[in-house]
């Protein structure tokens, strides 16, 4: 599975940024998806996920409210659609994957995702 994550730039505080991260392969439906985020200095850190069918997406406390994850899994692409943003928002973003045989399962863990894509860089001015 190769992942190529996109959609990452520059934008002020309360602004708003869609990432999509496509995925290769015929197998994209079968696949639990997230995204996660690397500021400085910092861990790298949950911030959404979402099962193979679209639903039960799961968020990070930070950007609980403000990010919606989705997919098409038509267009092997899933989205993170980030508004409100703010300066502690600013990191690399990274999509992530991985196969499950469970339907409708969701993974949070950075240690339970296989593929990972490249990262864009997301950086949010005050």
């Amino acid at each position: 599975v190769q992942l190529q994550a996109s959609g990452g730039g520059l934008v002020q505080a309360g602004g708003s940024l869609r990432l999509s991260c496509a995925a290769s392969g015929r197998i994209f439906s079968s696949l639990i998806m997230g995204w996660f985020r690397q500021a400085p200095g910092k861990e790298r850190e949950f911030v959404a996920a979402i099962s193979q069918s679209g639903g039960y997406p799961k968020y990070g406390d930070a950007v609980q409210g403000r990010f919606t994850i989705s997919r098409d899994n038509a267009k092997n692409t899933v989205y993170l659609q980030m508004n409100s943003l703010k300066p502690e928002d600013t990191a690399v973003y990274y999509c992530a994957a991985e196969f499950s045989s469970y339907i409708n399962a969701v993974k949070i863990q950075r240690h339970e995702y296989s593929y990972w894509g490249q990262g864009t860089q997301v950086t949010v001015s005050s």
